[in-house]
């Protein structure tokens, strides 16, 4: 009983030695190391892009405990305007 059963276990053992090493032989040829590059790149975008969100859904949360107007595109707008109105003051002054 004792022969058979370690029989069984060597090849047991041989067969998963052997997918293994066909592993580590596909994954260090040039497509695998592509492969595993490209997956690298996704996971670091993802990342940033998880800490991008979280960055702002915090940077939200902050600014309305403390009472602070949005950044962004109405500031923008209203310095657009402010400009403009000085422009079209300025030129008016000139014209005079």
């Amino acid at each position: 009983m004792g022969r058979p059963l370690w029989f069984v276990a060597g090849a047991g053992v041989g067969v998963y030695a052997a997918a293994r090493a066909r592993r580590a032989a596909e994954a260090l040829t040039a497509d695998g190391l592509r492969d595993r590059l490209r997956g690298w790149q996704v996971g670091a975008r993802l990342f940033a892009e998880e800490v991008h969100q979280g960055r702002a859904e915090r940077e939200t949360e902050l600014r309305e405990q403390l009472g602070l107007r949005p950044h962004g595109l109405p500031e923008l707008e209203r310095g657009f305007e402010a400009r403009s109105a000085r422009t079209s003051t300025t030129e008016e002054m000139k014209d005079t």
